[in-house]
C-alpha cells in the first residue's frame, strides 16, 4: 500500500507534459485508450473557458423603503411617469421601478435611492 501512496505523490509532482507522456506510455504498455475519460474531463474546462455574456438589461425594484417614505416616492416619480398615488402604491408594494434598464440607468437609479435611504436591486 505504501508503494501506491508513493506513486500518487510522484504523479502530484509531475508537470502536464510529464503526465501526458505517462498516459501515452501506459496506453502503449497495456493496449488501452484514455481518450473517453480525457474528453469527459475536458468538457467542463471548455465550458468554463467560454466567454460569459454580460447582461445588458436589468429589472430595477425596491427591496427596502427605509425611513424616508416620501423621499422614496419622489424618487420613484423621477424615474417613472407615475402619478403621486401610483408612485405611493409602487413604493408600498416594493414594486418594479424600471423593467428593462441599461446598466448605466440601473446604477443611476440605485445611487439615487441610496441617497434617500432606500435599498434597490437590479436583477
Amino acid at each position: 500500500m505504501a508503494d501506491i501512496q508513493k506513486m500518487i505523490e510522484e504523479v502530484k509532482g509531475m508537470t502536464v507534459l510529464e503526465l501526458n507522456e505517462l498516459v501515452k506510455a501506459l496506453e502503449e504498455e497495456f493496449g488501452v485508450s484514455a481518450a473517453a475519460p480525457v474528453a469527459v474531463a475536458a468538457a467542463p474546462a471548455a465550458a468554463a473557458a467560454a466567454p460569459v455574456e454580460e447582461k445588458t438589461e436589468f429589472k430595477v425594484s425596491i427591496k427596502e423603503i427605509g425611513d424616508k417614505k416620501i423621499d422614496v416616492i419622489k424618487a420613484v416619480r423621477e424615474f417613472t411617469s407615475l402619478g403621486l398615488g401610483e408612485a405611493k402604491a409602487l413604493v408600498e408594494a416594493k414594486g418594479v421601478i424600471k423593467e428593462s434598464a441599461t446598466k448605466e440607468e440601473a446604477d443611476k437609479i440605485i445611487a439615487r435611492f441610496k441617497e434617500v435611504g432606500a435599498t434597490v436591486v437590479a436583477e
